[in-house]
């Protein structure tokens, strides 16, 4: 029985953004967000993604097979922290708290996508059947794990489309809900 085994490790670091009006929060975090990758602008929030492992592979009756799988997927979550919050009106920290959880939604479903894949491309490695030998079957690993790297890739690019296209209704939604929760009752 082949061993496999996924390995996610999630690390959160912050930037630092000032101002007391929304102008002045949306310009500190064109000026001070992370570039994404293939990007030239600054973003609210970003994910860096990187996948490794190995697989061990055993000789038996003439054929090669994969004996052992570990994939790792390393998430890096870069998240805004606001600093002047003491400075801003009350209206501006709701629209700021509605923000901010929003980014971390956004981001967090980067590292589970990226999960998502890893796991994947553990069960189609650990799926290989034996080839003549170890090294034909470490060539059908390295098509497998390039193969969904792409799908991945994909993935999140579908995944930001979507996000940017539905942004401004969501965000009105949740400031509408999140007014309707803070109001006397």
């Amino acid at each position: 029985m082949a061993r496999a085994e996924v390995v996610s490790r999630k690390i959160i670091s912050y930037f630092d953004i000032k101002g007391s009006t929304a102008d002045e929060l949306d310009a500190s975090l064109n000026e001070r967000g992370p570039l994404a990758m293939g990007s030239s602008s600054h973003h609210p929030g970003a994910t860096k993604i990187r996948f490794g492992g190995n697989a061990t592979y055993s000789e038996s009756g003439g054929r090669c097979y994969i004996s052992g799988v570990k994939v790792t997927v390393t998430t890096e979550i870069i998240l805004p922290r606001w600093r002047d919050r003491r400075n801003a009106s009350k209206q501006i920290s709701m629209i700021w708290d509605t923000l901010a959880a929003d980014i971390r939604r956004h981001e967090n479903r980067h590292v589970e996508i990226a999960r998502q894949h890893a796991e994947q491309m553990e069960r189609q490695i650990l799926a290989l059947r034996p080839a003549a030998n170890c090294d034909t079957l470490q060539e059908r690993a390295n098509a497998v794990t390039a193969q969904e790297t792409e799908r991945h890739d994909a993935d999140q690019a579908r995944f930001d489309r979507i996000e940017a296209i539905n942004f401004q209704s969501r965000m009105q939604r949740l400031l509408y809900y999140r007014t309707r929760q803070n109001r006397p009752q």
